[in-house]
């Protein structure tokens, strides 16, 4: 597992990328508000938690902080994106903060439980 952390980390960022820049399928069934935000803050959290652990075992001298604001300037570009090359997307700050909600809760569970646990 060790090895595969930045494999697993750049996969989890490609596949947030696709995930918010292709057409998805037509709208589902049953519509729960804002259900979407959740979908936001759950992917990443992902991806912070997954940058901050290969940061921990493959990039030792990169900082906690470079990572959150790179996941945090990926999440507004995405959002830009959305907006500027899709059609069937909009730019939402809402989204924006959910994201960053999620890097905050990401970079909290990883400080409190996930470091101490992969010994790093």
């Amino acid at each position: 597992m060790r090895d595969n952390t930045l494999s697993i980390s750049i996969i989890i960022t490609i596949l947030i990328t696709l995930l918010s820049l292709i057409k998805t399928t037509p709208e589902p069934i049953i519509e729960v508000a804002n259900f979407d935000k959740g979908q936001h803050l759950i992917a990443y959290l992902v991806l912070t938690v997954s940058w901050l652990i290969s940061r921990s075992i493959k990039f030792k001298a990169t900082t906690d902080m470079m990572i959150l604001i790179c996941c945090f300037a990926f999440g507004i570009i995405i959002e830009v994106l959305q907006g500027v090359i899709t059609t069937y997307r909009t730019a939402s700050l809402l989204d924006v903060i959910a994201n960053s909600l999620g890097i905050i809760i990401g970079f909290t569970l990883f400080k409190t439980f996930i470091r101490k646990k992969v010994d790093i």
